[in-house]
């Protein structure tokens, strides 16, 4: 694959009379069906004038199994700080619901990959034409075999990483689309956090951004946040097993850029990994029972004593309640996370929440609206199960001190 595309670019570079040639045979015909390893496709009249009022259309397949890398040997088309008039759109798929990229100006963009072995790149001018046109090359790529020679791309490994083009050494370059397609196996979550992240501030994220979808496509419906400035994001959990993340950057201002991770974990609380005090109190004691309930109820022990034996230590603010069959579902919004566990945290801009259940309704009593720590179990779908016996309390600023001390203690 390397071998054809050097070539190509060999060809391309080294034919001094290539540009005359092409513009006399009108050598790149306006869009076309594309298959195979590799190939290039340029707009009509490329490094004359490309025509006015055109709408050309090129559908890229490559191997199964591979994906589809476009990388730009020539750009000249109207500048735009947000391309409105001319300018070249790139689509993973062969149709046009996820845009992973829009290009105008002079600047050759970073490479584009698609998320599966299909592309769909879109050229279209106005009625007032401003450039000699583009030119790329396509060429198939296993999925993260080229590394950090493109931005992008399927990920389907255990865990890994993800970065903005030039990091650490220099900011991102500007009118930069990058597009991870995030995929688990079905029974399995996907866990993202971002350990730096710098991108241009803006109050609405307008200009430069960073936004999170459940689901394998851009659909605001299914956007979970949207990012910038210079604040990480906090722990975003997938609701199934994908997740696309989009990084956009304009053609003004750009900034350091990021780094973020990635990890699968399961839905359910794997059997061999619970302790066996644990097994016997949770799976006896998840219903409402009257023996259960009728325990009276008195908080025991410490903040440090009951830390190493909880599945999940929060804090947070209760603002949903239901009681139902002599349980309380609480919604909680957290504040802090000390130990996660598998609990299943969900986040929406930059505001995490978590379910809970109080098995018994009553015991131990929580309020809607007051701030808590709360310590407990989960269940087998992530859901904070919260019995008579586990520790909860009221959440006062002089518990962050204690609380995060406990949170590097090894258990």
């Amino acid at each position: 694959m390397r071998r054809a595309f050097c070539f190509l670019l060999g060809l391309l570079l080294a034919d001094r009379g290539f540009s005359q040639r092409a513009n006399e045979r009108h050598a790149f015909p306006c869009g076309g069906n594309l298959s195979g390893e590799s190939g290039l496709i340029g707009n009509e009249g490329f490094r004359g004038v490309y025509p006015p009022n055109s709408r050309c259309t090129w559908r890229i397949t490559v191997p199964e199994g591979k994906v589809v890398v476009l990388s730009f040997q020539f750009m000249d088309l109207e500048s735009d700080s947000l391309c409105r008039y001319d300018f070249v759109d790139v689509y993973s798929g062969h149709t046009s619901r996820e845009r992973i990229g829009r290009f105008c100006g002079t600047l050759n963009p970073g490479a584009v990959v698609s998320n599966s072995n299909r592309m769909l790149v879109q050229m279209i001018s106005d009625a007032n034409t401003a450039g000699s046109g583009f030119s790329a090359i396509f060429s198939a790529a296993k999925p993260n075999e080229r590394g950090d020679q493109y931005c992008g791309g399927r990920l389907d490994k255990p865990s890994g990483s993800f970065k903005t083009p030039n990091w650490p050494d220099r900011d991102y370059p500007a009118g930069v689309t990058c597009s991870w397609h995030i995929i688990a196996p079905p029974n399995q979550l996907i866990e993202l956090k971002f350990e730096k992240f710098d991108v241009e501030r803006d109050s609405y994220c307008r200009y430069d951004y960073v936004a999170v979808f459940n689901g394998g496509e851009v659909n605001d419906a299914k956007r979970i946040g949207k990012f910038c400035g210079d604040s990480p994001p906090g722990t975003i959990v997938s609701e199934k097993n994908e997740l696309l993340i989009q990084f956009l950057s304009d053609l003004s201002l750009t900034a350091d850029g990021f780094i973020g991770s990635y990890k699968f974990r399961p839905k359910k609380l794997p059997t061999t990994t619970v302790p066996a005090v644990t097994r016997a109190s949770s799976t006896t004691s998840l219903k409402p029972t009257v023996t259960l309930c009728q325990q009276k109820c008195r908080r025991s022990g410490t903040l440090e004593k009951n830390y190493c034996s909880s599945n999940f230590v929060i804090t947070g603010t209760i603002i949903t309640t239901l009681s139902r069959g002599g349980s309380l579902y609480a919604t909680i919004s957290i504040i802090n996370i000390y130990k996660e566990g598998n609990l299943a945290v969900q986040q929406a801009g930059k505001n995490m929440s978590a379910k809970i259940t109080v098995v018994c309704k009553k015991c131990p009593l929580i309020r809607r609206g007051l701030n808590y720590i709360i310590m407990g179990q989960v269940d087998d779908d992530g859901r904070a199960k919260v019995l008579p016996n586990n520790f909860v309390m009221s959440f006062k600023t002089k518990n962050q001190k204690i609380l995060n001390a406990l949170k590097n203690k090894r258990c």
